[in-house]
């Protein structure tokens, strides 16, 4: 069985072979204490230390109460269904379930699929740590490992 390993707190990490992956669905004005549902959803899975997390944003979709929210209508537009995506080992997402829990107290969806990571790497950082988390260096890498700095505006 191959896992998550980690070098340093913060350092580089490696991810592959059987994982699983939770999907958490929410509504894009669900909200924990005034802040977005999926921004704390994020939040937390850094602090449990999983190994990434990623938000999508739906055009068009319904839920339990069968009212399609979607894109196309300005009134609908504001509660987009959104898709919080968080993959690691079997053991660390499992682990992480009862924090989804707490927060979804207004409803949601929640999946674990079995998967296998193939390649799950973050770029090695000059000095070998990563820098202060609050910092922005204009690199975002994704689950997929695609440099993003570029469509926030950074150049490269």
């Amino acid at each position: 069985m191959r896992d998550v390993r980690h070098d340093g707190a913060r350092g580089a990490a490696r991810l592959d072979g059987p994982a699983l992956r939770l999907t958490v669905l929410v509504g894009e004005r669900d909200v924990w204490h005034h802040r977005p549902l999926y921004v704390e959803i994020v939040h937390r899975a850094r602090a449990a230390g999983l190994a990434g997390a990623s938000v999508f944003r739906g055009i068009e979709g319904f839920g339990a109460a069968s009212l399609i929210h979607t894109q196309r209508l300005l009134s609908l537009s504001e509660d987009l269904p959104v898709a919080v995506v968080i993959v690691d080992t079997e053991e660390r997402v499992r682990a992480f379930l009862p924090q989804v829990d707490e927060l979804l107290v207004t409803g949601g969806l929640v999946t674990l699929e079995a998967c296998e990571v193939i390649t799950y790497r973050g770029p090695a950082p000059a000095g070998g740590a990563h820098p202060d988390p609050g910092t922005d260096t204009g690199t975002d890498t994704g689950l997929d490992g695609m440099d993003r700095g570029a469509e926030k505006g950074g150049r490269g």
